[in-house]
Protein backbone atom coordinates (compact mmCIF):
# COMPACT_ATOMS: atom_id res chain seq x y z
CA UNK A 1 0.00 0.00 0.00
CA UNK A 2 1.38 3.40 -0.90
CA UNK A 3 0.96 6.33 1.24
CA UNK A 4 -0.27 10.09 -0.25
CA UNK A 5 0.33 12.69 2.05
CA UNK A 6 -1.91 16.01 1.16
CA UNK A 7 -1.55 19.22 3.41
CA UNK A 8 -3.60 22.07 3.16
CA UNK A 9 -1.38 25.13 2.85
CA UNK A 10 -3.20 27.84 4.14
CA UNK A 11 -4.52 26.44 7.22
CA UNK A 12 -1.40 24.97 8.34
CA UNK A 13 0.03 28.49 7.43
CA UNK A 14 -1.90 30.08 10.14
CA UNK A 15 -1.56 27.62 12.48
CA UNK A 16 2.02 28.29 12.24
CA UNK A 17 1.97 31.83 11.98
CA UNK A 18 -0.45 32.35 15.45
CA UNK A 19 1.63 29.52 17.34
CA UNK A 20 4.87 31.03 17.25
CA UNK A 21 6.69 34.19 18.18
CA UNK A 22 7.72 36.77 15.57
CA UNK A 23 10.92 35.42 14.30
CA UNK A 24 12.96 36.96 11.71
CA UNK A 25 15.52 36.42 9.17
CA UNK A 26 19.12 37.92 9.10
CA UNK A 27 17.32 40.98 7.20
CA UNK A 28 14.35 41.86 9.38
CA UNK A 29 11.66 39.93 7.84
CA UNK A 30 9.53 38.18 9.87
CA UNK A 31 8.92 34.44 8.88
CA UNK A 32 7.88 32.44 11.45
CA UNK A 33 5.08 31.06 9.00
CA UNK A 34 7.31 30.05 6.82
CA UNK A 35 9.45 28.31 9.58
CA UNK A 36 6.67 26.37 11.39
CA UNK A 37 5.34 25.23 8.32
CA UNK A 38 8.50 23.41 7.32
CA UNK A 39 9.00 22.63 10.55
CA UNK A 40 5.68 20.60 10.14
CA UNK A 41 6.39 19.47 6.49
CA UNK A 42 9.84 17.78 7.79
CA UNK A 43 7.78 15.80 10.77
CA UNK A 44 5.68 14.73 8.51
CA UNK A 45 8.42 13.39 6.39
CA UNK A 46 10.21 11.75 9.79
CA UNK A 47 6.60 10.40 11.18
CA UNK A 48 4.78 8.96 8.05
CA UNK A 49 7.81 8.59 5.36
CA UNK A 50 5.37 8.89 2.33
CA UNK A 51 5.51 7.14 -0.74
CA UNK A 52 3.65 10.93 -2.42
CA UNK A 53 3.07 14.58 -0.96
CA UNK A 54 1.28 17.65 -2.21
CA UNK A 55 0.23 20.58 -1.17
CA UNK A 56 -3.06 22.38 -1.81
CA UNK A 57 -3.34 26.31 -1.46
CA UNK A 58 -6.83 28.51 -1.63
CA UNK A 59 -5.75 31.64 -3.72
CA UNK A 60 -7.36 35.29 -3.73
CA UNK A 61 -10.15 34.98 -6.48
CA UNK A 62 -13.76 34.48 -4.88
CA UNK A 63 -14.80 31.00 -4.67
CA UNK A 64 -17.96 29.34 -5.84
CA UNK A 65 -19.49 29.25 -1.90
CA UNK A 66 -18.87 33.51 -2.03
CA UNK A 67 -21.64 33.35 -4.72
CA UNK A 68 -23.47 31.07 -2.99
CA UNK A 69 -23.88 33.00 -0.07
CA UNK A 70 -22.45 36.75 0.37
CA UNK A 71 -22.02 36.79 3.61
CA UNK A 72 -19.27 33.78 3.47
CA UNK A 73 -16.32 34.02 5.27
CA UNK A 74 -17.55 37.66 5.51
CA UNK A 75 -16.55 37.95 9.53
CA UNK A 76 -13.03 36.50 9.42
CA UNK A 77 -10.47 39.07 10.45
CA UNK A 78 -8.13 40.24 7.35
CA UNK A 79 -4.75 38.34 7.21
CA UNK A 80 -1.90 39.92 9.10
CA UNK A 81 0.22 42.29 7.06
CA UNK A 82 3.55 40.09 8.48
CA UNK A 83 1.61 36.69 6.80
CA UNK A 84 0.87 37.97 3.36
CA UNK A 85 4.66 37.99 2.16
CA UNK A 86 5.05 34.64 4.16
CA UNK A 87 2.93 32.87 1.42
CA UNK A 88 5.12 33.55 -1.59
CA UNK A 89 7.84 32.38 0.40
CA UNK A 90 6.33 28.70 1.00
CA UNK A 91 5.56 28.83 -2.63
CA UNK A 92 9.09 29.64 -3.32
CA UNK A 93 10.47 26.84 -1.35
CA UNK A 94 8.41 24.15 -1.97
CA UNK A 95 8.88 24.97 -5.83
CA UNK A 96 12.97 25.02 -5.48
CA UNK A 97 12.60 21.64 -3.50
CA UNK A 98 10.24 20.13 -6.48
CA UNK A 99 7.04 19.72 -4.30
CA UNK A 100 3.88 19.48 -5.85
CA UNK A 101 1.34 22.48 -5.64
CA UNK A 102 -2.62 22.68 -6.94
CA UNK A 103 -4.41 26.19 -6.13
CA UNK A 104 -7.28 27.03 -8.45
CA UNK A 105 -9.36 30.41 -8.76
CA UNK A 106 -12.84 29.60 -7.68
CA UNK A 107 -12.17 27.32 -5.21
CA UNK A 108 -10.72 26.48 -1.06
CA UNK A 109 -8.18 24.12 -0.68
CA UNK A 110 -10.47 21.72 0.92
CA UNK A 111 -11.99 20.95 -2.52
CA UNK A 112 -8.62 20.40 -4.01
CA UNK A 113 -7.91 17.94 -1.29
CA UNK A 114 -11.22 16.41 -1.61
CA UNK A 115 -10.50 16.01 -5.39
CA UNK A 116 -7.15 14.45 -5.17
CA UNK A 117 -8.25 11.80 -2.58
CA UNK A 118 -11.38 10.57 -4.75
CA UNK A 119 -8.60 10.45 -7.88
CA UNK A 120 -5.72 8.92 -5.89
CA UNK A 121 -7.77 6.34 -4.22
CA UNK A 122 -9.94 5.54 -7.80
CA UNK A 123 -6.54 5.34 -9.64
CA UNK A 124 -4.85 2.47 -11.21
CA UNK A 125 -1.74 1.76 -8.49
CA UNK A 126 -1.35 -1.69 -8.12
CA UNK A 127 -0.39 -1.38 -4.88
CA UNK A 128 -3.22 0.54 -3.69
CA UNK A 129 -3.22 3.88 -2.05
CA UNK A 130 -4.01 5.12 1.50
CA UNK A 131 -4.46 9.26 1.87
CA UNK A 132 -3.48 11.13 4.73
CA UNK A 133 -4.73 15.24 5.26
CA UNK A 134 -3.06 17.15 7.25
CA UNK A 135 -4.64 19.97 8.30
CA UNK A 136 -6.56 21.73 11.29
CA UNK A 137 -9.67 22.40 9.57
CA UNK A 138 -12.14 19.99 11.27
CA UNK A 139 -14.28 20.55 7.97
CA UNK A 140 -12.13 18.06 6.26
CA UNK A 141 -12.74 15.13 8.27
CA UNK A 142 -15.55 14.65 6.49
CA UNK A 143 -13.77 13.37 3.88
CA UNK A 144 -12.19 10.37 5.98
CA UNK A 145 -13.12 7.05 5.05
CA UNK A 146 -11.30 3.60 4.44
CA UNK A 147 -9.00 4.76 2.64
CA UNK A 148 -8.56 8.40 3.70
CA UNK A 149 -7.34 9.81 7.31
CA UNK A 150 -6.73 13.38 8.62
CA UNK A 151 -3.77 13.95 10.34
CA UNK A 152 -4.30 17.30 12.79
CA UNK A 153 -2.26 19.53 15.18
CA UNK A 154 -4.18 19.58 18.09
CA UNK A 155 -1.60 22.29 20.26
CA UNK A 156 1.26 23.54 18.53
CA UNK A 157 2.78 22.11 16.01
CA UNK A 158 4.20 19.03 16.72
CA UNK A 159 1.27 17.41 18.98
CA UNK A 160 -0.99 15.75 16.41
CA UNK A 161 -4.32 13.15 16.27
CA UNK A 162 -4.93 10.93 13.42
CA UNK A 163 -8.67 10.70 12.67
CA UNK A 164 -10.16 7.91 11.31
CA UNK A 165 -13.70 6.19 10.77
CA UNK A 166 -13.72 5.05 14.22
CA UNK A 167 -12.41 7.81 15.90
CA UNK A 168 -14.80 10.58 14.06
CA UNK A 169 -17.41 8.57 15.13
CA UNK A 170 -15.65 8.22 19.03
CA UNK A 171 -15.62 12.40 18.90
CA UNK A 172 -19.01 13.39 17.12
CA UNK A 173 -21.19 10.96 17.83
CA UNK A 174 -21.40 10.94 13.87
CA UNK A 175 -20.14 9.15 10.54
CA UNK A 176 -17.34 11.76 8.82
CA UNK A 177 -19.76 11.21 5.70
CA UNK A 178 -22.71 13.00 7.94
CA UNK A 179 -21.00 15.87 9.13
CA UNK A 180 -22.09 18.39 6.33
CA UNK A 181 -25.25 17.53 7.39
CA UNK A 182 -24.69 18.13 10.88
CA UNK A 183 -23.08 21.52 9.61
CA UNK A 184 -26.30 21.79 7.54
CA UNK A 185 -28.34 21.96 10.97
CA UNK A 186 -25.86 23.49 13.47
CA UNK A 187 -24.51 26.21 10.68
CA UNK A 188 -21.01 27.26 11.36
CA UNK A 189 -19.80 30.38 12.98
CA UNK A 190 -16.48 30.49 11.78
CA UNK A 191 -17.60 30.49 7.92
CA UNK A 192 -20.17 32.85 8.84
CA UNK A 193 -23.77 31.12 7.80
CA UNK A 194 -26.47 30.09 9.79
CA UNK A 195 -28.01 26.38 9.95
CA UNK A 196 -31.14 26.11 11.69
CA UNK A 197 -31.84 28.77 14.26
CA UNK A 198 -32.54 27.21 17.82
CA UNK A 199 -30.41 23.46 16.42
CA UNK A 200 -27.72 22.86 18.62
CA UNK A 201 -24.98 20.31 18.44
CA UNK A 202 -26.47 17.98 20.48
CA UNK A 203 -30.11 17.87 18.70
CA UNK A 204 -28.06 17.89 15.57
CA UNK A 205 -26.35 14.58 16.94
CA UNK A 206 -29.45 12.99 17.80
CA UNK A 207 -31.51 13.88 14.77
CA UNK A 208 -28.88 12.51 12.79
CA UNK A 209 -28.42 9.57 14.71
CA UNK A 210 -32.06 8.67 14.40
CA UNK A 211 -32.55 9.92 10.78
CA UNK A 212 -29.27 9.62 8.97
CA UNK A 213 -29.10 12.38 7.33
CA UNK A 214 -30.83 15.88 6.15
CA UNK A 215 -32.77 15.11 3.82
CA UNK A 216 -34.52 11.60 5.65
CA UNK A 217 -34.94 14.53 8.71
CA UNK A 218 -36.80 16.76 6.14
CA UNK A 219 -39.00 13.24 5.03
CA UNK A 220 -39.77 12.77 8.48
CA UNK A 221 -40.85 16.07 9.78
CA UNK A 222 -44.57 14.78 10.38
CA UNK A 223 -42.82 12.30 12.35
CA UNK A 224 -40.82 14.64 14.16
CA UNK A 225 -43.88 16.97 14.96
CA UNK A 226 -46.03 14.13 16.82
CA UNK A 227 -42.86 13.96 18.96
CA UNK A 228 -41.63 17.40 19.16
CA UNK A 229 -43.62 20.28 17.70
CA UNK A 230 -41.51 22.98 18.43
CA UNK A 231 -38.77 21.33 17.03
CA UNK A 232 -40.59 20.66 13.61
CA UNK A 233 -41.13 24.21 13.50
CA UNK A 234 -37.66 25.33 13.94
CA UNK A 235 -36.53 23.18 11.03
CA UNK A 236 -39.78 23.81 8.88
CA UNK A 237 -38.81 27.72 9.29
CA UNK A 238 -35.37 27.21 8.15
CA UNK A 239 -35.03 24.53 5.70
CA UNK A 240 -33.95 26.91 3.01
CA UNK A 241 -31.12 27.71 5.37
CA UNK A 242 -30.04 24.68 5.85
CA UNK A 243 -30.44 23.56 2.44
CA UNK A 244 -27.99 26.17 1.95
CA UNK A 245 -25.55 25.51 4.47
CA UNK A 246 -25.28 21.76 3.26
CA UNK A 247 -24.11 23.29 -0.04
CA UNK A 248 -21.59 25.01 1.50
CA UNK A 249 -20.20 22.65 4.26
CA UNK A 250 -19.77 20.13 1.23
CA UNK A 251 -16.14 19.69 -0.45
CA UNK A 252 -16.21 19.54 -3.77
CA UNK A 253 -14.96 16.01 -5.19
CA UNK A 254 -14.77 16.98 -9.15
CA UNK A 255 -12.58 20.37 -8.72
CA UNK A 256 -11.30 21.19 -12.18
CA UNK A 257 -8.08 19.53 -11.95
CA UNK A 258 -6.31 16.25 -12.67
CA UNK A 259 -3.89 14.27 -10.22
CA UNK A 260 -0.77 12.69 -12.10
CA UNK A 261 0.33 10.75 -8.84
CA UNK A 262 3.69 10.02 -10.04
CA UNK A 263 5.02 13.61 -10.63
CA UNK A 264 4.21 14.24 -6.57
CA UNK A 265 6.79 11.48 -5.98
CA UNK A 266 8.66 12.11 -2.73
CA UNK A 267 11.92 10.76 -4.89
CA UNK A 268 11.14 13.76 -6.90
CA UNK A 269 12.23 16.16 -3.95
CA UNK A 270 15.29 18.26 -4.13
CA UNK A 271 16.56 18.38 -0.58
CA UNK A 272 19.50 20.55 -2.02
CA UNK A 273 17.24 22.84 -3.42
CA UNK A 274 15.34 22.96 -0.20
CA UNK A 275 18.62 23.35 1.76
CA UNK A 276 19.91 26.20 -0.10
CA UNK A 277 16.43 27.83 1.05
CA UNK A 278 16.85 27.16 4.32
CA UNK A 279 20.50 28.34 4.35
CA UNK A 280 19.43 31.51 2.77
CA UNK A 281 16.31 31.72 5.47
CA UNK A 282 18.76 31.40 8.39
CA UNK A 283 16.69 28.23 9.65
CA UNK A 284 19.72 26.27 11.22
CA UNK A 285 17.65 23.70 13.29
CA UNK A 286 15.59 22.89 10.09
CA UNK A 287 18.99 21.84 8.26
CA UNK A 288 19.86 19.62 11.33
CA UNK A 289 16.82 17.91 10.68
CA UNK A 290 17.40 17.23 7.09
CA UNK A 291 20.70 15.17 8.54
CA UNK A 292 22.68 18.26 6.78
CA UNK A 293 26.33 19.01 8.34
CA UNK A 294 27.67 20.98 5.98
CA UNK A 295 26.62 23.68 3.14
CA UNK A 296 25.36 22.75 -0.24
CA UNK A 297 28.54 24.29 -1.67
CA UNK A 298 31.04 21.96 0.63
CA UNK A 299 29.25 18.89 -0.38
CA UNK A 300 29.08 19.85 -4.39
CA UNK A 301 32.94 20.32 -4.24
CA UNK A 302 33.28 16.92 -2.18
CA UNK A 303 31.05 15.07 -4.91
CA UNK A 304 33.54 16.59 -8.01
CA UNK A 305 36.22 15.34 -6.12
CA UNK A 306 34.73 11.95 -5.59
CA UNK A 307 33.95 11.91 -9.21
CA UNK A 308 37.89 13.51 -10.54
CA UNK A 309 38.93 10.32 -7.98
CA UNK A 310 36.59 7.73 -9.80
CA UNK A 311 38.28 8.77 -13.22
CA UNK A 312 41.31 8.47 -12.36
CA UNK A 313 40.52 4.40 -11.13
CA UNK A 314 39.01 4.21 -14.50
Amino acid sequence: MKKLILIDGNAILHRAFHALPPLTNKDGIIVNAVYGFFSMFLKILEDQKPDFIIVCFDKKAPTFRKELFVGYQAKRPKMSDDLVPQIKFVHEILAKAKVEIFEVDGYEADDLIGTISVQAVEGKLDEGIEVFIVSGDRDLLQLVNPKVKMIAPVTGLTNMLVFDEASVLQKYGIKPSQLVDYKALVGDASDNYPGVAGIGPKTASTLIKEYESLENIYRNLEKIKTKNPNLALKLATDAEAAGLAQKLAQVVLDAPITLDIEKSGIKYLDKEGMIREFEKFGFKSLLKRLDIRQPVAEIKTEEKKKEAEQMELL
